[in-house]
């Protein structure tokens, strides 16, 4: 039985239509990694970082990863499915998630599966954004894994402080990053990355390389509360969107910056899309 349908465009796992028979193992799972990305016109930004992130979680997981030309395939199987449900070539959001038929709670090697999800494309919130400040580390932060309970937890929480979502600080009084989110800076000059352990997205990346050839100053420093003041800007990004305006972060205010934010959707738009 195919579970592909008119809302959730097309789910695939290894390169074909999955069944309820593929994913019922995977209902309770949480031994998995994934990258999630905007598909525009048939095509991504950034697909070699997506590609890497894959292959290094895998190896971090798994001990082994599949080849990049292989896992290309997968998505592309995906995304001709899905466009066609979306009656064209279309917008997507697209998730690839890497997991292992052995399951979890077992050291076992098997082989490696792939499971792609499309969808409706999303270009996350337009902000400002208010975020609650809360004490956590994620484990194994620099792999974006699945079944992290406390990211939605934390948003629930922030939501009813009256919060819109939740920033992380470790024990050190480290601004890392957000619950989806990375966090950037603004001071007036320079674009500010934040220095802690944490997941450095693909959007991060993408918008990083670009202000490179773009000639904008960059830097990364450790940022406290206390550091917040002397800062003109702060966003959140992911693969939904490379900047949306930050203008509280726990008690501190903080200006919308919105030249800051075109900046980094300027960067952004400036990578070139590619087909998978």
């Amino acid at each position: 039985m195919s579970v592909n349908t008119q809302a959730s465009y097309a789910v695939h796992r290894n390169g074909g239509p999955a069944t309820a028979e593929d994913l019922a193992p995977l209902a309770f799972a949480g031994y998995a990694h994934f990258t999630a990305m905007q598909v525009r016109r048939g095509q991504v930004r950034g697909l070699d970082l997506h590609l890497e992130r894959l292959r290094v979680a895998s190896i971090e997981m798994f001990g082994e990863a599949l080849p990049d030309d292989q896992v290309r395939s997968y998505l592309r199987s995906a995304l001709a499915d899905g466009s066609a449900l979306a009656d064209g070539p279309a917008d997507l959001s697209l998730t690839a998630t890497v997991y292992s038929s052995a399951g979890e709670f077992t050291s076992a090697d098997r082989e490696l599966q792939v499971l792609v999800r499309t969808g409706p494309p999303s270009s996350g919130p337009e902000g400002p954004l208010s975020l609650a400040m809360v004490e956590h580390e994620r484990d194994l932060p620099a792999v974006k894994h699945v079944g992290e309970v406390a990211k939605t937890y934390y948003l629930r929480q922030a939501c009813q402080q009256g919060f819109d979502d939740a920033a992380f600080v470790d024990r050190r009084g480290r601004l890392s990053e957000a619950t989806i989110w990375n966090l950037a800076f603004w001071d007036g000059a320079t674009v500010v990355w934040p220095v802690a352990e944490m997941l450095g997205g693909i959007t991060m990346s993408i918008v990083r390389r670009r202000l490179s050839r773009m000639g904008v100053p960059q830097r990364d420093q450790e940022i406290t509360l206390i550091d917040l003041p002397s800062l003109t800007g702060a966003v959140v990004m992911n693969s939904w969107t490379p900047g949306v305006p930050v203008h509280r972060i726990g008690p501190v205010p903080l200006p919308e910056a919105r030249s800051f934010v075109e900046l980094l959707h300027k960067a952004y738009q400036a990578e070139p899309l590619t087909s998978p």
